[in-house]
């Protein structure tokens, strides 16, 4: 069974930075992807960043430029370097994690959430 543990949520003020992370136990397929989503309260979660192990990443027009999302594939871990960050950007943060034991057959897993609140 996989698990996503999620650390690095808390208060910020506009302008501020936070760093997110994400540590995957279990048995994971080498190709996967790890995201980062979010939702904020009476919002649809939504993506924020992904990763690919390929290393090809996708970003939320609107964290374009300041969030950055990184991978340390031996550690089974995935960041999100949150800079310049916005009171919009409160969040509940999601951990994601998609596998692939091959193109038909997937698993993915969530973390549990860590709360990021900007404001001053």
């Amino acid at each position: 069974q996989v698990q996503l543990v999620e650390s690095g949520g808390g208060l910020a003020r506009p302008g501020g930075s936070l760093r997110l992370s994400c540590v995957a136990s279990g048995r994971i397929f080498d190709f996967n992807a790890m995201a980062w989503y979010r939702q904020a309260p009476g919002k649809e979660r939504e993506l924020v960043a992904a990763m690919m192990t390929t290393g090809s990443t996708n970003y939320a027009d609107s964290v374009k430029g300041r969030f950055t999302i990184s991978r340390d594939i031996a550690k089974k871990a995935a960041y999100l370097q949150m800079n310049g960050l916005k009171p919009e950007d409160t969040a509940v943060y999601y951990c994601n994690l998609q596998t692939y034991l091959d193109a038909d057959t997937g698993y993915e897993y969530w973390g549990q959430g860590t709360q990021v609140t900007v404001a001053s």
